[in-house]
């Protein structure tokens, strides 16, 4: 069984590489072509789109992994059941349950390889990417990295924001108005702000200071509109949303918002579903083994591929679609994240049954 593990890992190995590298080049000119139509904004020529789709990549890595995987894993059995390689292996003895143990055991590596690039490579990376776009696309002059906050330059303004929620509202801002001699001229706080339209936004609870020539005025204002550079397309460039933070980051800020009494179902549910993601490889190459068998005179190759497409794109769909539900319904967290994994593995295991008894 050592040698056929090591025989059917090359394979498999070699298939889901070559798959992954093609569906990796095939969304990366998807992307270049998207960004097509924003060159010549500001700075942002070829050179650095190119760079922009090069920095995204590790996000693209770490999605299509498990479709490569199951599409990989169908391939090489479909070539071994078309060589009659599996039907010797049958006769010798290897089970179906068998050759599914041998499917995770060479699936781990690659779950590893996920995990890796989904905790450690793709939020830096895309984070950087979206950092260089829009350094190239705006004239608006950023700095985030500090602990108080976001810093965004606003004309003669300097607008300092401690957090920013996916929604599109931003809590404890602070707005550093200076004179065309920059000379501090007022200093806003506000609890909160939503955005309006077209750069407005409606400010909450606003505590004013104003330095005029003799005299300090302060002011209590229920509710202000304030007309600025940022817009929800810069924030979803900068706030860091939920699906590109690591787990420790995740934990911590759930800690935070639990602390705060504020809602943590999302956080709770992204968390969960990275901690089970890795897990989805073993699941799709599992997947894949009683698919192979059952096709071995329909469709031949190309039907495997199809069918590794269909299978990957629904598991996708539905691991995005449960996360939403979840979030809508109140559904614990851990249900909504596992269940279409569980869900898959289930048809698997089901699907294995049935090719045992035939």
């Amino acid at each position: 069984m050592k040698t056929i593990r090591r025989y059917v890992a090359i394979q498999i190995f070699w298939s889901t590489a070559l798959i992954f590298v093609a569906l990796l080049l095939l969304f990366a000119f998807f992307d270049f072509i998207q960004e097509l139509g924003d060159l010549g904004r500001g700075s942002y020529r070829l050179s650095l789109a190119a760079l922009y789709v090069f920095l995204s990549l590790p996000g693209r890595a770490y999605e299509i992994l498990p479709v490569a995987a199951l599409i990989g894993t169908l391939f090489a059995l479909a070539q071994m059941v078309a060589h009659s390689e599996y039907t010797v292996m049958r006769v010798s003895g290897v089970s179906i349950k068998s050759m599914a143990i041998a499917l995770i055991q060479i699936g781990v590596a690659l779950s590893i390889l996920t995990f890796v690039i989904g905790e450690f490579v793709a939020p830096a990376s895309e984070q950087a990417a979206q950092k260089l776009r829009l350094k190239a696309t705006s004239s608006t002059v950023v700095a985030q990295a500090f602990r108080s906050g976001l810093w965004v330059k606003d004309d003669t303004n300097f607008v300092n924001v401690e957090r920013i929620m996916p929604e599109t509202v931003i809590h404890e801002v602070k707005i550093y108005e200076f004179d065309s001699d920059y000379r501090l001229r007022a200093i806003s706080r506000a609890k909160s702000g939503e955005f309006q339209r077209e750069n407005l936004w409606r400010l909450k609870d606003v505590v004013q200071t104003r330095f005029e020539e003799n005299r300090t005025t302060v002011s209590r204002i229920p509710e202000a509109y304030w007309r600025s550079v940022l817009n929800p397309s810069i924030l979803n460039v900068l706030m860091v949303v939920p699906e590109q933070m690591s787990l420790m980051e995740l934990i911590s800020y759930i800690e935070h918002l639990s602390e705060n009494r504020q809602e943590t179902s999302r956080y709770e549910i992204v968390l969960w579903q990275k901690i089970i993601y890795p897990f989805a490889v073993l699941v799709m190459m599992v997947l894949a083994l009683p698919f192979a068998y059952f096709q071995v005179r329909e469709g031949g190759v190309s039907g495997k591929i199809f069918t590794g497409i269909m299978l990957g794109l629904g598991f996708h769909l539905a691991n995005r679609l449960f996360g939403h539900l979840g979030l809508l319904n109140a559904w614990p967290p851990l249900f909504s994240a596992i269940f279409p994994t569980l869900a898959f593995l289930a048809a698997a295991v089901a699907m294995m049954w049935r090719v045992e008894r035939r």
